[in-house]
């Protein structure tokens, strides 16, 4: 077995790009998911090493030492990232000449090729999904021998292998607890509306809704929700409550884990045997009777992401959901003192000034705990971006979605409304969704109730006007 790195590498300060992310930029406030993706072919390696170097505060000089003896550095890598880890990639090789060097990621898996051409250190990328991919490279066999990788052979052409099956045993995948435990610390590990310390981790992959904005179900992960069993995943939540005594929350990752009721029913009943406090993803659709179930057994938040309070646009972007039925959930979820965070997202197909302001308003009326805006990113690989090209919507300029300091930009742009008109309504959203009366006195009311929580309040309010800040000087 090869002596195998895997690396989320050095960033911009405070980017959150990892393994994990599924939106590659700079917060509002600080905030880092689990390097998920990386952890889970280190999970299949002996031996093997996982720096998450942005979460861990490490520079290149921290880095390298591990780089120069390894045989085989696996980098994930994304649109955003993407010249920056071609430059790091550029260091590892010329401090280790023989080293094997892939990217895997959601922007390699559908732009193989194209990666290749302007990723001269790079000897392999790994499309789709790519778990046992890399182990059978850190075993020794040689690339034409693996599916599902696109790699440069002597000759300096380009080889495209054929794709890998998909993955259907999500049992026989290690624990990424192991690999958590061994390389990284869950201090370091922050999410703004989750309880830290957190842990993550997936218990399926794919997603059967078909938005046309989601990264992850249209490059790696696929539209069948393809589960773990209620067994399998409960033994990995032992070992966690073992491993990290000190985790107050856990969070669930797939894409949607409210795809599948009665699995989702089946392990919140086990979680609530364990005495463990939970959260997940999931679509604003479920049932009171689900919730209930869920909420009896430790759930104390929901991720859900709304995206627009405009059905016509929900229609535009498939996202398969009545605004009405989005209400009717909230109002439920809030009788049952279920948090929610809210995502919402200013700029998809459709967007006018009236359905932002439409939008705002929804997000005031529902009243989610807490809210993250996000700009429309145009990820390779989703319908969104095939017809943002096919339409103008998007710019060579804007193409790697983010500025110069990691903070997202308004990648996209429409005859009547322009990237600046659609990056100042992010804002607009945040200052008339929190600056409310109601708002307010339910966040002080948080902050006066726990000391810790204070602190942590506070503390992301500073970043969140420096962040504002940087916004206005970029």
């Amino acid at each position: 077995m090869m002596k195998t790195l895997f690396l989320q590498p050095p960033s911009f300060d405070g980017f959150d790009g990892g393994a994990g992310s599924r939106y590659q930029a700079r917060r509002e406030i600080r905030s880092f998911w689990f390097p998920t993706w990386l952890a889970q072919p280190a999970a299949l390696i002996p031996g093997s090493k996982l720096i998450d170097a942005p979460p861990a505060g490490l520079t290149m000089k921290d880095v390298m030492p591990h780089a120069r003896v390894a045989e085989l550095v696996i980098i994930h890598t994304s649109t955003p990232s993407f010249a920056n880890d071609v430059k790091v990639a550029a260091q590892i090789r010329a401090e280790n000449p023989g080293v094997k060097i892939g990217f895997i990621g959601a922007k390699v898996a559908v732009q193989a090729g194209e990666s290749l051409e302007r990723a001269a250190p790079v000897d392999f990328v790994a499309r789709n999904e790519f778990d046992f991919t890399i182990k059978e490279i850190a075993e020794g066999r040689p690339f034409a021998e693996v599916d599902g990788i696109s790699w440069r052979n002597e000759a300096g052409e380009i080889v495209h292998n054929k794709d890998r099956a998909t993955l259907e045993d999500m049992d026989s995948l290690p624990f990424v607890a192991d690999v958590y435990k061994r390389d990284l610390r869950v201090e370091d590990y922050f999410i703004g509306y989750l309880m830290h310390p957190y842990v993550s981790l997936y218990t399926g992959r794919g997603c059967k809704s078909r938005c046309t904005f989601c990264l992850w179900p249209q490059t790696v992960g696929g539209h069948r929700y393809r589960t773990r069993s209620v067994e399998h995943v409960i033994a990995e939540v032992k070992q966690i409550q073992r491993d990290f005594p000190q985790m107050r929350e856990l969070f669930f990752d797939d894409d949607t884990f409210t795809d599948n009721l009665p699995r989702a029913e089946a392990i919140a009943r086990e979680l609530g045997k364990l005495g463990v406090t939970w959260s997940c993803n999931a679509k604003a659709n479920v049932p009171r009777d689900t919730l209930k179930v869920l909420r009896d057994n430790g759930l104390r938040l929901l991720l859900v992401g709304y995206e627009s309070g405009n059905q016509q646009i929900l229609h535009n972007i498939k996202k398969g959901m009545r605004v009405e039925v989005a209400k009717q959930f909230t109002k439920d979820c809030h009788e049952l003192g279920i948090k929610i965070h809210g995502t919402f997202i200013l700029g998809l197909p459709g967007e006018t000034q009236e359905t932002i302001r439409e939008t705002i308003d929804f997000a005031k009326d529902i009243n989610p705990h807490t809210i993250q805006v996000s700009l429309a990113a145009p990820y390779p690989g989703t319908f969104l971006y095939d017809q943002a090209v096919e339409n103008g919507w998007l710019d060579a300029t804007h193409a790697e979605l983010i500025d110069d300091h990691g903070i997202q930009i308004a990648p996209l742009h429409y005859p009547h409304l322009t990237h600046t008109e659609i990056f100042d309504s992010v804002e607009t959203f945040y200052r008339q969704f929190y600056f409310r009366v109601p708002k307010i006195a339910s966040i002080v009311g948080e902050m006066v109730r726990s000391p810790q929580m204070m602190k942590r309040r506070l503390r992301e309010g500073v970043e969140f006007f420096q962040f504002l800040r940087e916004r206005h000087a970029a």
